[in-house]
C-alpha cells in the first residue's frame, strides 16, 4: 500500500543506521518523505542517508543525552524547514541476567536509552510542533514485551511497558493540538539488535524456532513493520491514537493453556534448566 499522503513530509528517524529503523527511513523515503536518518553510529546513518532516493540527512545522536535530541531535531529544522513525523525507535535490549543477577547499572542503562529517550523525542517533537504551530504524527517503537511478561530481558520488559504509558499520556495531551502518537509492538523480527546475542537463548540463535510457534509460524521482517510505521504516520490512520499496533504474527493472541496454543507442546523442565539451573526450590502448594 502507498501512502500518497506522505509525499514531501519530513520524516526523523532515530536508530536510523541498522535494522528496523534503516528499514523505516527506506520505506519512508519510498514514499517520498524527506529523511533525517539519526543514530548513535555516524558512519550507519550516514551510508544509509546517502543511499535513499530522496533529499536526507545524516545526525550522529545519542537519544539518551538531552543535548543530542534538542541537536538533532534542530539540525532536521535547519537542513528542512520543519518536522512532519517522527519515528522514534532506537533502543537497547540490556541484559539477559536473570533477575537477581541484574546489576543498578544495567537496568539503569536500558532506562536511559529506552524510556528517558523516548520521553525527550516525544518532549521535542511536541515542541517542535509547538513551534511551527502544525499537527504531526509520531509513531513509537514498542514491543511484544510490552505487552506481555517473561522471566527473561526484564529491563528491556520493563522500558517498554513504560513507553506503552508514554504513548497514552502523549496521545491524550497530543489529540486537542493534532497531534497523533501511536506505537507499533512488533514480535520476532531477526535484526541486528539481537544478532549481537546470537548465542543466548532468547537471542538470535532460536529466533526462527520461537516464531514458528506463531500463528503465522514465522519471524517477521523489518519491511514488514516498516509497513505498519508508514501506516501509522500516514492519513490512512487519522483517527488513531494512543494506540499500540501488533505486528507480531498473531503471537500476543494465543492462549498458550489451549491445545491449538501448544500447550503442553514444550519441555518445561528443560526452560527451568536454563533460567535456574540448580536454584529451583521443590514447588510449594
Amino acid at each position: 500500500m502507498n501512502h500518497d499522503d506522505l509525499h514531501g513530509k519530513v520524516a526523523v528517524v532515530t536508530g536510523a543506521g541498522h535494522g528496523l529503523g534503516r528499514a523505516s527511513a527506506e520505506r519512508l523515503a519510498r514514499e517520498g518523505c524527506r529523511v533525517v536518518v539519526v543514530d548513535i553510529d555516524v558512519v550507519a546513518a550516514a551510508e544509509v542517508a546517502g543511499s535513499l532516493p530522496v533529499e536526507s540527512i545524516a545526525v550522529q545522536a545519542d537519544i539518551s543525552k538531552e543535548n543530542d535530541v534538542e541537536r538533532y531535531i534542530r539540525e532536521a529544522h535547519t537542513a528542512f524547514g520543519r518536522i512532519d513525523l517522527h519515528h522514534l525507535n532506537a533502543g537497547i535490549f540490556g541484559s539477559f541476567d536473570t533477575l537477581p543477577e541484574i546489576s543498578i547499572q544495567d537496568f539503569q542503562k536500558v532506562m536511559d536509552v529506552n524510556v528517558a529517550g523516548t520521553f525527550l523525542g516525544i518532549r521535542g517533537a511536541f515542541r517542535q510542533f509547538q513551534q511551527q504551530q502544525t499537527g504531526g504524527a509520531i509513531a513509537v517503537t514498542a514491543s511484544i514485551a510490552s505487552l506481555t511478561g517473561s522471566a527473561d530481558l526484564l529491563p528491556y520488559q520493563t522500558s517498554k511497558h513504560a513507553v506503552v504509558g508514554l504513548v497514552h499520556g502523549a496521545a491524550v495531551y497530543g489529540g486537542p493540538l493534532g497531534v497523533r502518537v501511536n506505537a507499533v509492538a512488533p514480535g520476532i523480527v531477526p535484526t541486528d539488535l539481537f544478532a549481537a546475542a546470537g548465542t543466548q537463548v532468547g537471542g538470535a540463535n532460536d529466533m526462527e524456532q520461537r516464531a514458528s510457534t506463531t500463528p503465522l509460524r514465522r519471524a517477521g521482517t523489518a519491511d514488514e513493520i516498516a509497513g505498519a510505521v508508514a501506516f501509522l504516520l500516514s492519513t490512512d490512520s487519522a483517527y488513531i491514537t494512543g494506540q499500540v499496533i501488533s505486528a507480531d504474527g498473531g503471537a500476543t493472541i494465543v492462549n498458550t493453556v489451549r491445545p491449538s496454543g501448544g500447550a503442553g507442546a514444550w519441555d518445561t523442565s528443560a526452560a527451568d534448566a536454563t533460567l535456574y539451573g540448580s536454584r529451583r526450590p521443590t514447588p510449594s502448594h
